[in-house]
């Protein structure tokens, strides 16, 4: 828990705002109450993600192309109102949010987001707080969420709700889990950020199947997102092939390939990824460890050992079996077998 209660009142403006910079995302700030200036953060680590709770008086964010290029953690962030009004504005797009309203929105490019208190300009009860926002904080890196970057590109800084159906259980979900933490070990915690990211995935995919204003639909993109979910189920089939994918979906090899374009990678680098992803999620998971690597490789598809050790060192910076030790040793334990630590949030390169 970050507090400021025990900082110096003419501090907190600055301490807080570095404190957000090192766990969250570096901004440029302002507040009508900086001289007096009142906000705490509950942070809850999944491994994969990370889940913020933070109340805060009002304050003003901008997002600028410096503070990119000087910290850029290559992050989604997905945003839940609990109290007071929120905003953003992110790729020509502005979504105003009240309670129970969800966006997302993109650390690697600009954003104006802003908070008004509930009851701004007035003290909380007893008069010994100021009247703050409350909301939820959810942050990735952009490539473990299972779909696509188009699609999920087409709803940054565009007001979803959490009221009801998949919005509905991915907000019960991470309040829960904020307001109790509890402890949970590793394996657990990659199983709720697993679970997390496809909620939020089904509901961006939700919301684009079945907008009815035509500003975001997209058949193409519809499309996508049903040949990855077809691609997600049959990994563990060794020769799932781009005409097989094309035949199920009753278009031409030249189609897939055309859809996967925007992407930036192949059909076939696209199912390596995610062949990828599963792997690693699999050697994260004490439950697994009594399957060898080879094992863990083969029911995902990869049937080359040396083949998958270098796109498994590639994409993740260490080899299979060093990935899995570093995760059952201390924090503090260097890496045996001298590859050094594997990264917390490891960018997949390019396959």
């Amino acid at each position: 828990m970050l507090r400021l209660d025990g900082v110096p009142v003419q501090e907190r403006f600055d301490f807080w705002w570095e404190a957000v910079a090192q766990s969250v995302v570096s901004v440029d700030v302002s507040s009508d109450q900086a001289a007096d200036f009142w906000a705490e953060m509950r942070t809850l680590d999944l491994g994969v993600a990370q889940l913020s709770r933070v109340r805060c008086v009002s304050f003003d964010a901008r997002r600028s192309p410096s503070r990119i290029r000087r910290s850029d953690p290559g992050h989604y962030q997905l945003s839940l109102t609990l109290r007071g009004r929120s905003g953003i504005q992110q790729e020509g797009r502005e979504a105003g949010l009240a309670p129970t309203d969800i966006t997302l929105y993109d650390t690697s490019r600009t954003f104006h987001a802003w908070t008004v208190a509930e009851g701004a300009g007035s003290r909380a009860a007893g008069g010994s707080r100021p009247s703050v926002s409350d909301g939820l904080i959810l942050q990735f890196p952009r490539e473990v969420l299972p779909l696509s970057a188009s699609a999920a590109e087409r709803l940054l800084a565009v007001r979803l709700s959490g009221k009801d159906g998949i919005g509905a259980l991915l907000s019960g979900l991470l309040h829960q889990l904020i307001a109790q933490p509890g402890r949970r070990s590793p394996s657990d915690a990659l199983r709720l950020s697993t679970v997390i990211l496809d909620l939020v995935a089904a509901l961006l995919a939700h919301e684009l199947d079945t907008d009815a204003s035509g500003s975001l639909s997209n058949p193409h993109g519809v499309l996508l997102m049903r040949i990855q979910a077809f691609i997600e189920r049959g990994l563990g089939e060794t020769d799932l092939s781009p005409s097989d994918i094309a035949a199920a979906h009753h278009i031409s090899v030249r189609h897939l390939h055309k859809l996967f374009q925007p992407e930036g990678v192949t059909v076939g680098g696209w199912i390596r990824l995610r062949r990828l992803e599963r792997c690693r999620r699999d050697l994260a998971d004490p439950l697994m460890d009594d399957l060898p690597v080879r094992t863990i490789a083969s029911r995902w598809g990869f049937t080359s050992d040396s083949h998958f050790n270098r796109a498994f060192r590639t994409a993740y910076g260490a080899s299979p079996a060093a990935y899995r030790r570093h995760l059952r040793e201390p924090r503090d334990t260097a890496d045996a077998s001298g590859e050094g630590p594997v990264p917390v949030d490891s960018r997949h390169a390019d396959l």
